[in-house]
């Protein structure tokens, strides 16, 4: 009897032992997916930076080159037309600007700046709506602060939930295959070195200087009510700021040097006038982008790994652009709302949740495409391909926080040929 009772205390302790076990198992795997997620993020975010370092460095060497180029032969009009070209180009290359800007003038219209009048501003366009609220309306709503991925949003008619069979699916696969993705940093640009000695002659160049005192004397009316349309801008709808900012930026340009001539104007309210152009020029990037993934087709024709691996880049590009966004949509938010921009298109219920929602249709392309190569046999590789649409599908499950019904479906055919080739 006491025998009976040691054993049965003994296989009491092993069970209590093997569900602890379990937990610590479980609890390892999710700070394993925890890890391996803020790896990848911290991979791109050194990827991103690293672009933009090398984007600036390209801008701020390529505009040295042009005043040196400029200034260096003044009156060789054989040059006029090379010099001209490259201005626009660099205005195209600017990331400040949401719109392309005309070019800027020629050294011999720089010269006859001193004689030209004042300019006479077009009238900004009108907002959509005629009421914005006012700045202390706004700053007495309360900030928002980020919200996560919900478990289940929806977006019109289409429903999205977890599906946890994406993730056991996946890591089913990926305990059989330890294979992991490698992915490339972009290729740096080569920068062109100047000396400071070139630099400072550039700046003493008394054409340009005297161009940049002519604006400054004569475009002080003309500043001012630029100023002022700026200060009082507010908008409830982002196109309305789309619409300001282009007409900002034409009207700017006829300023031999937009940033030489506004420091003289200590007045111009430059961080607002800079978060007008951020907001405008990141809701186009995304709006361009959401609307690439949209539209995407699949061609048939392509071999397959040309074709995953455009979707594969797609989807790359979407998931960096909502991560930047996501890391600072918090003190955007704050930043739009004291200028009076609008910022509900940060949110996961505005843009953002629409572009979340946009990448199912990379999903059921990428799932359909591998399935039926699967299905065809004809494919080197079965299990890596396999693994590839487990992980693509897991990728983009984990990013929108579910699937819609389309999405399951072709992720429980995948599923169904997968399952069929373990138990072979």
């Amino acid at each position: 009897m006491k025998a009976q009772q040691e054993r049965k205390m003994r296989k009491e302790e092993d069970e209590s032992l093997i569900f602890y076990l379990k937990k610590e198992v479980e609890a390892a795997l999710l700070r394993t997916d925890s890890l391996e997620k803020e790896n990848r993020e911290l991979r791109q975010e050194v990827v991103r930076l690293k672009a933009q370092i090398t984007s600036l460095k390209a801008h701020d060497n390529e505009r040295k080159s042009m005043l040196w180029k400029k200034l260096q032969n003044p009156f060789d009009s054989s040059k006029t037309d090379v010099f001209q070209q490259k201005q626009s180009d660099f205005v195209k290359v600017s990331e400040r600007s949401v719109e392309h800007s005309s070019p800027r003038p020629s050294l011999q219209e720089l010269a006859a700046r001193k004689e030209k009048q004042a300019k006479v501003p077009n009238p900004p366009p009108r907002p959509t709506y005629a009421a914005p609220p006012s700045l202390k309306e706004a700053n007495d709503k309360k900030l928002p602060p980020p919200p996560p991925p919900p478990p289940n949003m929806s977006s019109g008619s289409k429903t999205v939930r977890r599906v946890p069979e994406v993730v056991e699916f996946y890591r089913l696969l990926t305990r059989r295959d330890a294979h992991m993705e490698n992915r490339t940093n972009s290729a740096a640009v080569p920068v062109v070195a100047f000396t400071p000695g070139m630099i400072g002659e550039i700046e003493n160049r008394s054409s340009y200087l005297s161009a940049i005192k002519s604006d400054v004397e004569k475009q002080k009316e003309f500043i001012n009510f630029l100023i002022k349309e700026v200060e009082s801008s507010a908008f409830n709808d982002i196109s309305d700021v789309k619409a300001f900012v282009k007409w900002l930026d034409d009207e700017l340009s006829s300023l031999v040097d937009e940033r030489a001539v506004l420091k003289h104007f200590p007045q111009w309210p430059e961080r607002k006038a800079d978060a007008l152009r951020e907001a405008a020029f990141n809701y186009r990037d995304l709006i361009n982008l959401e609307s690439e993934v949209s539209s995407f087709q699949d061609n048939p024709k392509d071999p397959l790994i040309l074709a995953l691996g455009r979707m594969q880049a797609l989807q790359d590009r979407l998931e960096r652009s909502i991560d930047n966004m996501e890391r600072t949509r918090e003190s955007m938010i704050k930043r739009y709302r004291d200028f009076q921009i609008p910022w509900e298109w940060l949110l996961d219920t505005g843009l953002i949740g629409q572009m979340k929602l946009s990448s199912f249709r990379l999903a059921k392309v990428y799932l359909k495409r591998t399935t039926k190569e699967l299905q065809l046999n004809e494919c080197s590789g079965e299990d890596n391909l396999l693994l590839q649409g487990a992980r693509f599908a897991y990728r983009v499950h984990q990013f929108a926080g579910g699937f819609d019904a389309e999405t399951i479906r072709a992720f429980q055919e995948l599923k169904q040929i997968g399952m069929d080739s373990l138990k072979e």
